[in-house]
């Protein structure tokens, strides 16, 4: 079968890795140079199925004005009429429920456990290299108040048997001796041992490379305008250069995923929530991290990635901007400051935004369509990093014929009742 990918981020260069393993023809269209150059390229670092939970929980939107009360702020709003926004907002809202959070938490801790599999199976057929390290997530707690409030969170890791460990402060210093040096900055943590880190962008440009070499064609610098509908079938890809066709058609554009669809009558909560990050070169080993510590305050992950440092973190609801603004600099640079004082040198740090696709409800929307050869993979928001190899094995399944590994209740568009117009 032919299979046409749109977009070379993580996740569709993922997909268009399995799906070229399965035996399928594929194309990859984007416009960017080269693979992962958007959100894929500095993202956080981390591949934490652990740490998958939704934005929209209990007690977040009184959380959510203090936040904006913070001179380091986790949330920034930049005011702009923007209905979608406003419509995401109110919908993102709807899911601060205790039942809802549970439910969503599921859904993404099902997805994410099953791409951690897929991404080690990926590594030991490949042999690929990017940085990795396997030595867990380190959420770090400043207040008694954050480290008593794990218990909704625990009981969830628990259902799904996803290991971790309740630590007090001498325990986060086991876990990253460094932290040695600031004690007095926090009370405990909770590790997940089973977290992973590694270079997305690495990772992404990497398995890109072995795909083309399986038979993958990639069309780099080709902007898309528009599907081909006929009836209930996508009959094209409109192109710059001219109209492509295939048999079935993903769409894995991150946030631009919403604007193509909606040209075709489908439409999909997908928002465009700005993180930022920073890469620090580290200038002492024993003061930088081993793996990921997330500081809960902040809302910020500090990542070791071979010999820098990633700070990434902050929710910008700004529209589609790319304007980089110093306030969130300097929000990085307090945070690694503030825990890893000696790790790095913030002076050389390289400063960088990417557009995270966000669905009110936190889960990512992957699977096929009410058009028989069009599927979409997009709405992973923070976690396309972790839930890349899994989401993969999933879309190939799926454009295959096959029954998927996992349950894919609530992953697909369907959960939405007005996606079709």
């Amino acid at each position: 079968m032919r299979v046409m990918v749109l977009g070379s981020g993580v996740i569709g260069v993922s997909c268009a890795w399995q799906l070229a393993a399965a035996g399928h023809e594929v194309t990859v269209i984007d416009r960017q140079p080269a693979p992962g150059l958007e959100t894929s390229y500095a993202n956080a670092g981390e591949v934490s199925p652990g740490y998958s939970a939704p934005w929209a929980g209990p007690g977040v939107p009184v959380k959510a004005v203090k936040w904006l009360l913070m001179r380091h702020r986790p949330l920034v709003i930049r005011p702009h009429v923007d209905w979608g926004m406003v419509g995401w907002v109110l919908s993102m809202l709807r899911n601060c429920t205790a039942a809802r959070y549970d439910l969503n938490k599921s859904r993404m801790v099902r997805l994410a456990e099953y791409s951690r599999d897929c991404l080690r199976e990926l590594r030991e057929q490949t042999g690929i290299r990017y940085d990795e390290r396997m030595q867990g997530t380190l959420q770090l707690f400043r207040t008694r108040q954050q480290l008593d409030g794990t218990g909704a969170d625990v009981a969830i890791l628990r259902r799904y048997g996803v290991r971790f460990e309740v630590l007090d402060r001498a325990g986060c210093i086991r876990q990253e001796p460094a932290l040695a040096a600031v004690e007095d900055k926090f009370v405990g943590g909770l590790v997940l041992p089973g977290d992973e880190t590694g270079d997305c962008f690495q990772f992404t440009q990497r398995l890109a490379a072995l795909a083309a070499e399986r038979g993958v064609v990639f069309r780099h610098g080709t902007p898309i305008k528009g599907l081909l509908r006929e009836g209930m079938r996508i009959a094209g890809v409109v192109t710059e250069t001219g109209t492509e066709r295939a048999d079935a058609y993903l769409v894995a554009l991150g946030s631009y995923s919403p604007l193509l669809l909606e040209g075709i009558g489908i439409h999909i909560p997908v928002y465009p929530v700005k993180g930022y990050s920073i890469t620090v070169p580290i200038t002492d080993a024993r003061g930088a991290p081993e793996s990921t510590v997330m500081d809960e305050t902040h809302k910020v992950a500090v990542t070791r990635l071979g010999e820098r440092i990633r700070v990434g973190g902050t929710a910008e609801l700004a529209g589609y901007t790319l304007k980089l603004h110093d306030a969130r600099r300097n929000t990085l640079e307090h945070v690694v400051a503030d825990l890893f004082p000696r790790g790095g040198d913030v002076s050389r740090a390289e400063f960088w935004c990417g557009l995270r696709p966000m669905t009110p409800d936190g889960t990512p929307i992957v699977g096929g369509t009410r058009l028989p050869n069009l599927f979409i993979a997009t709405g992973h928001g923070t976690l396309g990093w972790t839930m890349a190899a899994g989401t993969g094995c999933v879309m190939t399944d799926l454009i295959s014929g096959r029954e998927p590994e996992i349950d894919m209740e609530g992953l697909t568009v369907e959960r939405y009742r007005h996606a079709y117009r």
